[in-house]
């Protein structure tokens, strides 16, 4: 038995310190007197050389050593990943967050680092090998069903932004993005999340965030990232073999910061200088946001100071596995940023975070669950009752059968014909009890309704009609009504005028009487006078009384008629199929039956789709073509033009009332140019309506094609791998769903040359088989920059000038 002390520390968590390491930038000039590192590379030592000019009193400190968890000098990007990430990926398939943070000075290798360089496989970063990871794990994992969806924010001068919002499917937001809190942790309302089914999904969704991030230039770093970028993984994952309705959940952000700079080195001016001073100071709000974690006496935690420290407030101090990469330089003429990072970095693995597994609850399976559980009670009842010899007894809500045959033996015990009353369990007692209550209620409407049929029944607290009854002279001396029996409640009938005060008494009895008479008369037994009430318990079935048999017969014959369903006056006859042959065909062959027949209307849509793809890539291409003749015609008007001003010019300028006066050699060429120019606009606007046009053709295209890859695929299972005798449970209206059957890999649906030359390059690929989901992501994302991005280069939306 586990401890109680022990439940609750594994289920809460455990507080762990944040994991410090320190990456340093190769260098030819790197600086041995001054960094040196400890022995078990997990310390460095900076040793600073006295200013002299200080004079020959100095108490300059010149030395200074950092513990960290790790020191990381000439290591490959595969031993950075090993030793940083691969603990808190794995970690999050288990339901834990975690969080891997690049900081640094500006061109010390935060970006590689991260995210490495796109041109090469091995010199990916921290975050493409994250998501190969994750993608191996799910597949080592059959037992789980896994769900992985990501998302890119980017924050660039105290403004957030939506890496992927450049996708045709999501768009610019309406509204800014901004960041809300709830019991659940900290989220970005407006940030797209996508679903990635597989690993080169998760690679595009990557490189379409990256080609979207702003970059500059300065004499330190020449693409320099200006924004601070937080890519997340959220993981969900529910068993497939267990019916626990618990789940978990886990998020892993990536971030990757901008770095600091120190303006006199970096000579950033301009747009530069202002993003540089947005970075430095959210940069500062972070650093203090460190420093108050730390201090163990704080209360409050300055994290609303800006838009980073708010968007990472559950990983800096949170539910969270936290790692810090820490890039600096080995330059001497770097090592005053590099011991201010070192410094960051030491304060850091003071910080400490509490990581737990997130459990959540499945509300449907919940539901299932529960019905399960009741269905095993029922069954554990039954057997408890047959031990007992108790038979025949139904633990499911009453019917109104049941009900009416249950109120019918409440009347006949009150009016004395049912001596005793069966009883079999709880359910039937409290029914009992409730109909006694119903007929309580219907005994006393009934008694007052034939009250107000014989006599003029007043409301003691009624005023008016008590003051009217006073002027008629119906009331005594001592303002009480005359024939009220007891002096409460209200009074009974009116007695007549001739009633001296004398025989008061004896009229009270008389009324006693005639009430008692009268209410025997009409059948109305009170239920709490005569015969106590004596329930007892049997082991038998409730019996009808034959009073009401023939009611009860017939109710039951009308539940009985109406759930019998109405049999169909003719069967159909069974469908004669040939006899299916004991091997089955190729997929090769099946593709084709399957488009001539069961798939024929699809594979006609997709044929009529391509077609229409495939001519309007034609259509871009001409209209590409005549853009760039247009282009260099207009290049070549321009030179003319150049050539005849030049030409004015040297022979001297005529003016006319202030007007210059051209030739008509150069008053044409103006109005050519002119032309060509309206013409340009017009063919780069059909260019734009072409290219997307293109976009949703090709969008319908792959909806067909994995349509009737779908349809082929559940087809040729169904009917060549599905035992004969079942194949009745596959028609319409039947409980197996088309589509249940377990599908396998299929052969490809008539590829183009484009994808012919895919499958080539996939081959070929000299990495191995693991790189190809990050090469087919990068081939997708150069393609769709080629087609967007070169068009506008040569083309231009306003047109040459």
């Amino acid at each position: 038995m586990v401890p109680r002390a022990l439940e609750i520390e594994a289920k809460m968590g455990t507080r762990k310190k944040v994991r410090a390491f320190v990456r340093v930038k190769p260098t030819d000039d790197f600086a041995h007197e001054m960094i040196r590192f400890g022995d078990d590379n997990k310390s460095i030592d900076i040793h600073l050389k006295k200013d002299t000019r200080r004079g020959v009193v100095n108490n300059q400190q010149t030395d200074w050593s950092f513990k960290l968890d790790g020191v990381l000098h000439n290591a490959s990007q595969d031993l950075v990943y090993e030793t940083v990430a691969k603990d808190v990926i794995s970690q999050a398939l288990d339901g834990y967050n975690g969080t891997i943070m690049c900081y640094g000075q500006t061109g010390a290798g935060k970006t590689y680092t991260m995210t490495g360089a796109t041109e090469n496989y091995k010199h990916r970063g921290i975050l493409p090998r994250a998501l190969q990871q994750v993608f191996r794990m799910i597949e080592e994992r059959p037992t789980h069903a896994i769900t992985v969806r990501v998302s890119y924010l980017e924050i660039y001068n105290e403004s957030l932004f939506d890496l992927l919002s450049t996708l045709p499917y999501v768009g610019p937001s309406v509204t800014p993005m901004t960041i809300v809190e709830n019991p659940q942790g900290v989220f970005i309302k407006g940030l797209s999340v996508h679903l990635t089914s597989q690993e080169e999904d998760a690679f595009s969704l990557l490189f379409e965030g990256e080609t979207n991030r702003i970059i500059a230039s300065h004499t330190m770093n020449k693409n320099s990232s200006r924004s601070h970028c937080i890519f997340t993984i959220y993981v969900e994952a529910h068993s497939r073999t267990l019916s626990d309705e618990k789940y978990i959940t886990s998020k892993i952000n990536l971030v990757d910061l901008a770095g600091s700079e120190r303006l006199g080195k970096s000579g950033s001016e301009g747009r530069v200088l202002k993003e540089a001073t947005y970075i430095n100071k959210s940069l500062s709000f972070l650093e203090q946001a460190i420093i108050a974690l730390g201090d163990q006496k704080r209360d409050h935690i300055p994290f609303r100071q800006c838009k980073l420290t708010h968007a990472l407030k559950d990983s800096l101090g949170g539910n969270c596995s936290m790692v810090l990469v820490t890039n600096i330089y080995g330059d001497a003429a770097q090592l005053e940023e590099t011991l201010s990072s070192l410094r960051f970095a030491s304060r850091m693995k003071l910080v400490t975070t509490e990581p737990a597994i997130n459990e959540k609850y499945d509300a449907e399976r919940m539901v299932k669950n529960l019905e399960k559980e009741l269905a095993l009670l029922k069954q554990e009842l039954a057997i408890h009752d047959s031990l007992a010899n108790r038979t025949l007894v139904n633990y499911d809500p009453m019917d109104e059968i049941q009900i009416a045959e249950i109120n019918s033996q409440v009347r006949r015990y009150l009016e004395g014909t049912l001596d005793e009353m069966d009883i079999i369990n709880l359910r039937q007692i409290q029914e009992v009890f409730n109909q006694f209550r119903v007929v309580l209620s219907q005994q006393e409407q009934e008694l007052e309704s034939t009250l107000r049929k014989k006599y003029i029944l007043i409301d003691k607290n009624d005023f008016a009609a008590i003051s009217a009854v006073q002027k008629a002279g119906l009331v005594d001396v001592d303002g009480h009504l005359v024939g009220e029996p007891d002096g409460q409640s209200f009074g009974l009938g009116v007695a007549p005028f001739s009633t001296k005060p004398g025989k008061k008494s004896k009229s009270r009895k008389t009324f006693k009487e005639q009430l008692s008479s009268s209410a025997r008369k009409e059948g109305a037994s009170s239920p709490v006078g005569g015969k106590d009430l004596d329930v007892s318990f049997s082991k038998t079935q409730l019996t009808p009384s034959s009073k009401d048999g023939d009611i009860k017969d017939m109710l039951l014959r009308d539940r009985e008629t109406s759930n019998i369903e109405p049999l169909p006056s003719d069967s159909p006859k069974e469908e004669l199929r040939p006899p299916r042959s004991s091997t089955p065909p190729s997929k090769s062959v099946a593709f084709e039956d399957f488009k001539n027949e069961r798939g024929s209307e699809i594979n006609r849509i997709f044929k009529e789709n391509k077609s229409i793809l495939n001519e309007r890539r034609k259509r871009a291409s001409k209209t590409t073509q005549r853009i760039n003749a247009i282009k260099r015609e207009i290049d070549i008007t321009k030179e003319a033009l150049n050539f005849q001003k030049s030409l004015r010019e040297k022979q001297g300028e005529y003016e006319n009332k202030g007007l210059m006066i051209i030739d008509e050699e150069e008053f044409l060429l103006i109005l050519k140019l002119k032309d060509l120019k309206k013409q340009y606009r017009t063919e780069y606007q059909d260019l734009c309506d072409l290219r997307a046009e293109i976009q949703y053709c090709q969008h319908l295209v792959d909806q067909c094609r994995h349509r009737l890859l779908t349809e082929f695929d559940i087809w040729y299972n169904e009917s060549f791998f599905i035992p004969e005798d079942m194949q009745v449970a596959l028609k319409p209206g039947s409980s197996i769903r088309p589509g249940m059957v377990p599908v396998s890999r299929i052969v490809s649906l008539g590829e183009d040359d484009q994808d012919k030359f895919s499958q080539l390059q996939q081959m070929m690929l000299p990495d191995g088989p693991d790189s190809v989901s990050f090469y087919n992501a990068k081939v997708k994302t150069e393609q769709k920059v080629t087609l967007g991005v070169d068009i506008s280069r040569k083309v231009g939306p306003q047109g040459p000038h």
